[in-house]
């Protein structure tokens, strides 16, 4: 990794750049970049889903947030890069540590393909975009990915998505609208595919106009029949198929008013249809919006997803603590594929929402550990175990973390797990007014951290897709003033939880569905509805420490697991959840 950031700054020093910015995104703001895009874990050995690299010439630094912080140090070592703390009171952001080294004259170079306008705007400067710019020292890089592309029906027409966009375009006085996130093209267009591991999209630019649709989607020759299948299906729709790389002549061929969102618009492909004088609108895309908010198809979806991951899931957290208390030896990895291989074999299965998170004792003290394939740890008969993993399937998304007691756990292991359940059913018992944003809620999961003066540094919970990315917006639960109100139908994790370095971490997480929750003199009200089963288990529970509509709602909701997927389970599997989810 040194000698490929030093082979950068040689190319810095010859063209006269005072400092690169390498992001860990690609043409689309994805959060999840394809193989080609990965380029600071090229450059740096951080594997994060979250950090961004300043490389000088005589400093190399990562700025990443708390999820990160130990894995950062510990694949850094020996690189010469060094870690910038974000989401900390001290923080120094990118764009304020650029300006401290060099004031507003520095020459900063950037990839304009993998930024942001937003982002590229916020830097200091002169700021210059070189396209692909690794790809002169990063010789065997991959190419852009082309999978398999098929149609799914969920609910509502592309046509009827391409008549509410015309109705907004009208509304902004715009002939066109560009969409260029992954997730609001592949919902607009109601397709999937596989260009990025887990998650089910095509890396592709859609623009809808008052008159027509083009997809820029071609990469390579198709040759697989469900692509021309679904190609024909499009075309026969009215959606114009055209090569990924024409949205270059974009903007010499458009005319009228172009409606973008520069949160996700790259920086490369504004400067060209500024440059070529397209009038452009600049604001929110109203896709995200739209497709937080699930429909009666959708909904019932993501419970039948939820049906059967439950059965994986209690299968598998049977296999393990039997393994486990029969003196197996069981590995933080194996248990990963294990937990895979039972998901694998569920009818509506399209593979894993994320990389499994499978972590005993010290490796759960990392939120987003990953989970070494040699020589992972092995699960012993005492301690807590923690698996965060979702599944995708033809029928919704799934997202859910359980942490369970492997044996005799510590007076401070009990604690710290039954707070962390304790501000989890917090939560998810709320009842709310019509309006509010979950910044609002975000608090019910920490207090009872907040009253041990104990806390976590990442978000409570984040929007899920439908059959889509496990992690979308707008709507969030945490501590940023996210003004994005909370709406019936929205899909949201509940995901508190603890970290103690080198000791242990907890995180409990289900999938929550706002409802309504009736109507009084003092306005509409909304509530939760838990999608996800699976039991929480309440070995390593300190009951003194739950009120009693916490332990009502905890009673409720295991007995609620069993009744629900009892019946399709194995009798020796069922007869163990039934103990599991006895009342206390």
């Amino acid at each position: 990794m040194a000698e490929r950031i030093e082979m950068l700054r040689a190319l810095m020093r010859a063209k006269g750049w005072d400092a690169v910015v390498v992001t860990g995104s690609d043409p689309h703001s994805s959060e999840y970049p394809a193989e080609r895009w990965k380029q600071v874990e090229w450059l740096s050995g951080f594997t994060g889903e979250a950090g961004d690299l300043v490389v000088t010439l005589d400093h190399a630094g990562l700025w990443t947030d708390t999820r990160y912080f130990i894995q950062a140090e510990q694949q850094l070592a020996g690189t010469g890069v060094v870690l910038h703390k974000m989401r900390v009171p001290e923080q120094v952001p990118i764009p304020q540590w650029l300006e401290e080294q060099f004031g507003t004259d520095g020459l900063v170079v950037v990839d304009g393909l993998c930024v942001s306008v937003d982002f590229a705007q916020s830097l200091p400067g002169t700021v210059i975009s070189v396209p692909d710019l690794l790809s002169r020292l990063w010789t065997d890089r991959p190419a852009v990915p082309q999978t398999p592309v098929f149609t799914v029906d969920p609910g509502q027409t592309r046509a009827e998505k391409f008549a509410w966009l015309r109705d907004f375009l009208r509304e902004q006085g715009c002939e066109g609208i560009l969409l260029t996130a992954l997730d609001e093209i592949a919902w607009t267009l109601n397709v999937r595919a596989s260009d990025i591991e887990y998650n089910p999209l095509v890396i592709s630019y859609l623009l809808v106009t008052l008159e027509d649709v083009s997809w820029y989607v071609l990469k390579e020759r198709v040759e697989d029949p469900e692509t021309e299948a679904t190609f024909s299906i499009l075309e026969a729709d009215g959606v114009r198929l055209l090569p990924y790389g024409d949205i270059d002549y974009l903007g010499p061929e458009f005319r009228g008013r172009l409606f973008v969102d520069a949160a996700t618009l790259n920086y490369q492909l504004y400067g060209s249809l500024v440059a070529a004088g397209v009038p452009l609108e600049v604001g929110t895309s109203p896709v995200g919006l739209r497709k937080s908010v699930k429909n009666p198809r959708e909904i019932a979806g993501m419970r039948e997803a939820h049906l059967q991951d439950g059965l994986a899931m209690e299968r598998f957290l049977y296999w393990l603590q039997r393994s486990v208390a029969a003196g197996r030896e069981i590995t933080e990895w194996d248990a990963a594929v294990k937990l895979g291989q039972l998901r694998a074999d569920l009818p509506d299965y399209r593979g894993d929402s994320f990389a499994t998170i499978s972590a005993y004792g010290p490796g759960a003290a990392l939120p987003h550990y990953v989970t070494p394939h040699q020589y992972a740890p092995v699960i012993r008969d005492s301690g807590l175990y923690l698996c965060d993993s979702g599944g995708q399937y033809t029928c919704g998304t799934t997202d859910i973390t359980r942490t369970v007691p492997m044996g005799r756990c510590s007076a401070l292991e009990r604690e710290d797990y039954t707070l962390v359940l304790k501000g989890h059913i917090d939560l998810a018992m709320a009842v709310f007014p019509e309006g509010t944003p979950g910044s609002r809620l975000d608090v019910l999961a920490r207090a009872p951290l907040w009253r041990s003066k104990r806390n976590f540094g990442h978000g409570t919970g984040h929007g899920v897709g439908w059959f889509l990315g496990v992690h979308e917006g707008p709507q969030e639960f945490r501590q940023n003033l996210n003004a994005v109100p909370l709406q019936p139908g929205m899909i949201n994790s509940d995901e508190p939880g603890i970290y103690r370095e080198g000791k242990h971490g907890v995180r409990h997480e289900n999938l929550l569905l706002c409802v309504r929750a009736g109507e009084t003199e003092f306005g509409r009200w909304l509530a939760f509805e838990p999608l996800t089963l699976c039991h929480f288990d309440t070995e390593a529970l300190e009951l003194r420490l739950l009120d009693e509509s916490e332990i009502k709602w905890l009673n409720d909701y295991n007995e609620h697991v069993y009744q629900t997927l009892s019946p399709h389970l194995p009798r020796e599997i069922a007869d163990w959840l039934r103990e599991k989810t006895l009342p206390v």
